[in-house]
Parts: C-alpha cells; sequence; structure tokens
C-alpha cells in the first residue's frame, strides 16, 4: 500500500511539473522546478524514514532512463554533427587547429586544477591517516588494487593508437573507453572525404552535403524530443540522490566533502576567470549554462551531457557547431579538470604526510600537478574517471591506493559537483577555441536548428 500511495505521489509531481513545462516557454525554469520538486519529495522521504528499497526501481525508470536516453544520442549526435561542420569548411587544416587549441585548454586548466587541489587540502590539513576503514571501503579499496592493472602498461604512444578505431561497427557500438573520440576521428576522415569530393566533383560533392543535411536534421529531431524530457529526468535523478544519501558517513567525512567543493567551485571561478579574458560576461555565461550544469550535477554523467552541452554552446553561447563538438566530445574524455584534476591531488597531499613527504614540498607538488595533466589525457584510454585518475596519479608517484576506497560513502556527492566542473571545463575550452578560431570558421558551420535549451 505505501509503496503504490510513493509511486502515485511521484506520478503526481510528474504530471505537475508537465502541466507547468507545457505552459511555460522556458524549459531552464522546467529543469530547476523539477530539480526543487526533487529536492522537497527526496527530503520529505528521508525526514519520514521511508524504506524506499522497491520504490526506487520505478524512479530509476523516469531518472536512469533519461540518462541512457541521452547516452543513446551522444555518439549519433556528436559523429554527424563533426561530420556535417567539417563538411562544409572552407579549409580541412582548421580541424588541427581546433583539436589544438581545445585539447590545451582542457590540459592547462587541469594542470590549475590540481594545483588548486592540493593547495586546499594542505590548507585544510587534510590527512588520510584519519580516516577509517570500514568493510565497505576496505572492500572498494581491494577492487581499486586489482583494477590498477589494467593502466599499469598504459604509454602515450599506445593510449594514442587506441583513439584509432579498427572498425567502424565497433566505433559506434561503443566497445572500447575511446569510442568517443574514436567516432571523431572517423567522423573528421569522412568529412575531409566529403571536401576533397566536393572539390573534384561539385555535383556529387553536393549531394553528399545535402544527404549529410537530411541525417543531420534527422538526428537534431530527436535530440529535440529528448532534450524536452529533461525536467522529469532531473526530478527523478534528484529524489534518487536525496534518499539515497547516508548522512552519517557524509558526517564522518565532511571535512574532506567540504575541502573537495571548496576546490571545485574554485576551479569555477577560474573558468569565469578565462571567459572574462575572452571578452564574454562570466554571469551571463553561467546563466545561459545552468540548465546544463544541473543535468552535470545530478546525472553524474559527462557523456550524457554531450548533447545538452552541444546544444548550450550554439545556441546560447553563439559557438562554432565544429567547435562546440570538439569541446564537449573531448572534454567528456580528456582533460577533466574535476575528476583528474582536483580529486587525485587531493589525496597524493592527504597520503604524503604518512610517507613522510612535505605535502608543502614545491617539488613534490609540482610532481602531482605534471603527473595529474598526464593522467587527464591517460584517463581516455581507459575509462573509469576519477577512480582511473586516481590510480594513475598515485601509482605513479609510488603511493598506496586504497585511499579512493576509503571515500566509497562520500564519493557520489563528490562526484556530483567533479561532473559539473568537468563539463563547465569542457564548455571553456569551447568559448576559448570559439575566439581564437571562431572567425575563420565558414558561417555554414552554425547549424539553425535549436533544441531550445532556455
Amino acid at each position: 500500500m505505501l509503496l503504490l500511495l510513493l509511486v502515485v505521489i511521484f506520478i503526481a509531481l510528474l504530471y505537475g511539473l508537465w502541466r507547468y513545462h507545457r505552459q511555460s516557454d522556458s524549459l531552464s525554469r522546467s529543469v530547476f522546478l523539477g530539480l526543487f520538486l526533487g529536492v522537497v519529495y527526496g527530503l520529505i522521504l528521508s525526514a519520514l524514514n521511508v524504506d524506499t528499497e522497491s520504490f526506487l526501481p520505478w524512479v530509476n525508470i523516469v531518472g536512469n532512463g533519461y540518462v541512457n536516453l541521452l547516452k543513446m544520442i551522444a555518439m549519433p549526435l556528436v559523429f554527424i554533427s563533426i561530420l556535417a561542420a567539417i563538411a562544409r569548411l572552407e579549409k580541412a587544416s582548421m580541424i588541427g587547429s581546433m583539436s589544438f587549441w581545445i585539447i590545451s585548454t582542457l590540459l592547462i586548466t587541469t594542470g590549475i586544477a590540481a594545483l588548486d587541489g592540493a593547495i586546499i587540502a594542505n590548507l585544510f590539513h587534510l590527512d588520510a591517516s584519519s580516516i577509517v576503514a570500514g568493510e565497505m571501503e576496505i572492500a572498494r579499496g581491494q577492487n581499486i588494487i586489482e583494477r590498477s592493472g589494467d593502466v599499469a602498461d598504459l604509454t602515450i604512444p599506445g593510449l594514442i593508437l587506441s583513439f584509432i578505431p579498427t572498425s567502424m561497427g565497433g566505433t559506434f557500438a561503443e566497445l572500447a573507453s575511446t569510442s568517443m573520440i574514436s567516432a571523431v576521428v572517423v567522423a573528421s576522415l569522412m568529412g575531409i572525404a566529403a571536401l576533397t569530393v566536393n572539390k573534384n566533383d561539385p555535383e556529387k560533392g553536393a549531394i553528399i552535403i545535402r544527404g549529410i543535411d537530411v541525417l543531420q536534421s534527422w538526428i537534431m529531431a530527436l535530440v529535440r524530443f529528448i532534450i524536452r524530457l529533461t525536467p522529469y529526468g532531473i526530478l527523478a535523478l534528484m529524489i534518487k540522490v536525496i534518499v539515497t544519501t547516508d548522512a552519517d558517513a557524509i558526517w564522518q567525512l565532511a571535512k574532506f566533502l567540504v575541502a573537495s567543493y571548496v576546490a571545485l567551485f574554485i576551479m569555477l571561478i577560474v573558468h569565469a576567470f578565462i571567459i572574462m579574458l575572452t571578452g564574454r560576461s562570466p554571469i551571463e555565461h553561467f546563466k545561459k549554462i545552468a540548465p546544463v550544469l544541473t543535468f552535470a550535477f545530478t546525472s553524474r554523467s559527462s557523456a550524457a551531457t554531450i548533447p545538452l552541452s552541444i546544444d548550450a554552446q550554439v545556441n546560447k553561447l553563439g559557438i562554432a557547431k565544429p567547435i562546440a563538438n570538439f569541446s564537449a566530445s573531448f572534454g567528456s574524455t580528456i582533460g577533466q579538470n574535476g575528476c583528474a584534476g582536483v580529486y587525485p591531488a587531493m589525496l597524493a597531499m592527504m597520503i604524503a604526510p604518512t610517507m613522510g613527504i612535505d605535502p608543502w614540498s614545491v617539488g613534490f607538488i609540482a610532481s602531482v600537478v605534471g603527473v595529474s595533466m598526464i593522467a587527464s589525457f591517460g584517463v581516455a584510454g581507459v575509462g573509469g574517471g576519477a577512480t582511473f585518475a586516481a590510480i594513475i596519479v598515485l601509482s605513479t608517484l609510488g603511493m598506496p591506493l586504497e585511499l579512493a576506497g576509503l571515500l566509497i560513502s562520500i564519493e557520489p556527492l563528490i562526484d556530483m559537483m567533479r561532473t559539473l566542473v568537468n563539463v563547465s571545463g569542457s564548455i571553456t575550452s569551447g568559448v576559448v577555441g570559439n575566439k581564437i578560431l571562431g572567425d575563420k570558421v565558414h558561417p555554414e558551420s552554425f547549424d539553425n536548428t535549436s533544441t531550445q535549451l532556455s
């Protein structure tokens, strides 16, 4: 009976949100209403100590279902958008320029993020020796040690080679952790081929471009439909986040949690400063991408946020379509400011005192920053986000890996903010790339279809 009541209330919230969304002309306001309703309902369930074990699977149909739909369209969206954008470029050499500036921005900001995490960890006097391990934490730590073998043989040449696909079918089926970058490679090569055909045979080239335009319109119609479901996905995701949070465990590790959020918030300030250097208003910038960051926070998935990120960059920030696609795609796997910058650096600083290392040593901090930048590139080759970034950084520095397991109780809350910062960093790289190269990208690279994420 209780389960039926909880489900009925959940459906009523979805219906009320649908009615508001139908009357409102702003998707962003509907998103924030969904966020508010999810938080309130989750807090009520937590305050009443309601057993939600049988209720959450029904919530997951909406929340996880929406995330799955976004992941589903991410690959075809990135592929067709980059293909269409490159096929319209005047010079194929622009591809290398876009990649260089976007990846450089991602790596530089990740280095800044690692320095930020190291300093904040030291200022908060974080020390791994003060954290007590329970059964779950010990098991997680052992699992991380076992998984470290996945990155033991990681080399830069091997990583670069993994980006080159051996099968288009395997790339589109996302059989490898580098599939998204491989899709960018395939789309780029096919775009260059289209440029070649158009140059040698304009008549056939026009047919190819027309076919690409039709396919892009088809994919964008699907994207628009799925993005309109964002308010309902946010509502369900927030309910799950609130009711599954272990308040007691969070209190025990509150110091690390607060320090993490401080360091991650500082990175948002760094992003704002970079945005200001490009001649844009940071306030207006964050207002326009707020719905995207909200979804990144609740979903904890940079990959699932790609469609929203591309839409906001193109239709809200005025970034050229090719640059937006490159920044969103690369930013989901390379140079993640939160997962590969702040987080591993903080863990290294916490472990340092237990090994007799001065955490304020300039040489040690420089090593952490350098390794974090390299690891942020390497994570794309193995997948696993923050955990693998931590494995690469800590193992390279000769430090034990168990600490990542000791933070299991607050990992979801930290990961929410880490993902938000990752996505903000990828969008920032798009803004920088557009500032440097935007006027060199053909005007037709902009797509006139909009998902109206406003």
